[in-house]
C-alpha cells in the first residue's frame, strides 16, 4: 500500500466517522431544522421583496417574518387558553352558587336527562359513611393517585419544556437561514460532488414542493373548518364561530383531524338532549369534514408538482405512517427528490441522451 492510498483510505474513514457524529448532533434538533428550512423555503421570495423594501436589511426582514411566525404559533393558543379560562370560570360560578342554594341534589335536577343519570350513579357510589370516615376514605384514594398525578403531571411538564425548546430552535434556525439562506445554498452548490447547478435545482424541487405542501394543507384546514361550520351551524352548537376556528388549527395535526371536533361537539349536543343533532353532527363530521382532506389536499399538491394525484396520495399516507405528522412534508419530498433525480440521471448522466444531445448540437 503507497503512501498517497494510505492516506486516502485514512481520510475516508475520518470522513465518515465526522459524518456519523455530525448526525448525533443533529438528531435532537432535526425536526426543528426541518420545519425551518421548510419555512424558510417557502418564504423566501417574500422575505427577499420585504428586504429590497427595507433597503436591502434582510435582518430587519428576517426579524418580522420571524415575529410573524411567533405570533402565528402563540395568538391562537392564548385565545382558546382565554375561552377556557373564561368558560370554565363561569361554570364554577354556576356550580358554586347553585351547591350553596339548592344543595347537590338541585344541582344534579339542573342537568340535562343523560348528565343526570351518570350523575345519580355517581352520588349513589359515594359511601354513606360520617364525616370522618368519609374524609379518611378520599385521603386514603388521593393517596394511592398521588404518584401517578405527579407522574403525569411530570409528563406533561417535560412534553411542554421539549415543544417550546424545538419551537425556539426552529425560529433561531428560520431567522438565520432567511438572512444568509443565498450563501448557504451557493456555498453547498460550490461544496458538492454533483455538478455545478445541480444541487441548486434539487434545492429548488425542495423549495418547490414544501411550498405545495404548506399551501395544500392551509387551504384543506379552510375547506374543512367551513364545512364544519356548516354542520355547527345547521345543528345549532353553541358558539359555532369558536368550533369552526379550534377544527382550522385542529385540521393541521393529522393524528387527531377536523372530524375529531366535530364529534366532541357532537357530545356536547347529546349531553345537553339533542341526540338527534348530534347523531346528525357526527355523520356530518365522518363522511364530510373527515374526508375533505384525503380528496383536496392531494390535488392541490399535485397542481403545484409534476407529480400524479395517486402517487402524491400515496406518498402523504406512507410519509405519516413512517414518521408521523411531519411525514406529510417528508413522504412528497422523498418522492419527488426521486423523480428529480432521475429527470438529472437522464439528462446529464444517461450515455444515450448525452449522444442524442451531440448528435442535435452537430
Amino acid at each position: 500500500m503507497t503512501a498517497e492510498e494510505a492516506a486516502r483510505r485514512f481520510f475516508f474513514l475520518l470522513f465518515f466517522a465526522s459524518v456519523v457524529l455530525l448526525a448525533l448532533v443533529v438528531r435532537p434538533l432535526a425536526s426543528a431544522l426541518f420545519m425551518a428550512a421548510v419555512l424558510a423555503g417557502v418564504l423566501w421570495p417574500a422575505h427577499r421583496r420585504v428586504s429590497k423594501r427595507l433597503g436591502g436589511r434582510r435582518g430587519l426582514a428576517a426579524a418580522i417574518f420571524t415575529l410573524g411566525v411567533v405570533l402565528m404559533l402563540i395568538g391562537p393558543l392564548v385565545a382558546l387558553s382565554a375561552f377556557v379560562v373564561k368558560e370554565g370560570t363561569e361554570g364554577l360560578k354556576f356550580i358554586s352558587k347553585t351547591v350553596r342554594s339548592e344543595g347537590v341534589s338541585g344541582l344534579v335536577e339542573r342537568l340535562p336527562a343523560p348528565l343526570q343519570r351518570i350523575a345519580n350513579e355517581g352520588l349513589e357510589r359515594v359511601p354513606h359513611e360520617s364525616g370522618a370516615e368519609l374524609n379518611a376514605a378520599v385521603e386514603k384514594q388521593m393517596s394511592a393517585q398521588g404518584g401517578k398525578a405527579a407522574a403525569a403531571v411530570g409528563a406533561a411538564v417535560a412534553a411542554t419544556g421539549s415543544l417550546v425548546f424545538q419551537a425556539a430552535m426552529m425560529l433561531i434556525a428560520f431567522y438565520f437561514l432567511l438572512v444568509q439562506g443565498a450563501e448557504l445554498v451557493g456555498w453547498l452548490d460550490h461544496v458538492s460532488p454533483l455538478k455545478p447547478g445541480q444541487t441548486r435545482e434539487l434545492l429548488n424541487e425542495f423549495k418547490k414542493v414544501s411550498y405545495a405542501v404548506i399551501v395544500s394543507t392551509i387551504i384543506t384546514s379552510a375547506v374543512q373548518a367551513a364545512a364544519a361550520l356548516v354542520g355547527y351551524l345547521i345543528t345549532r352548537v353553541p358558539h359555532p364561530i369558536f368550533f369552526a376556528g379550534i377544527t382550522f388549527f385542529v385540521a393541521f395535526i393529522p393524528a387527531i383531524g377536523a372530524a375529531v371536533v366535530c364529534l366532541a361537539a357532537a357530545l356536547i349536543l347529546y349531553a345537553t338532549g339533542h341526540p338527534y343533532l348530534a347523531l346528525v353532527l357526527a355523520l356530518w363530521g365522518l363522511i364530510v369534514v373527515g374526508l375533505v382532506d384525503n380528496i383536496v389536499k392531494p390535488l392541490l399538491i399535485k397542481a403545484g408538482m409534476e407529480m400524479h394525484g395517486a402517487v402524491v396520495f400515496f406518498a402523504l399516507v406512507g410519509g405519516l405512517g413512517a414518521f408521523g405528522t411531519v411525514g406529510l412534508l417528508i413522504g412528497p419530498l422523498v418522492v419527488a427528490l426521486f423523480l428529480a433525480l432521475l429527470r438529472m440521471y437522464k439528462r446529464d448522466f444517461n450515455p444515450k441522451e448525452a449522444s442524442g444531445r451531440t448528435s442535435a448540437t452537430a
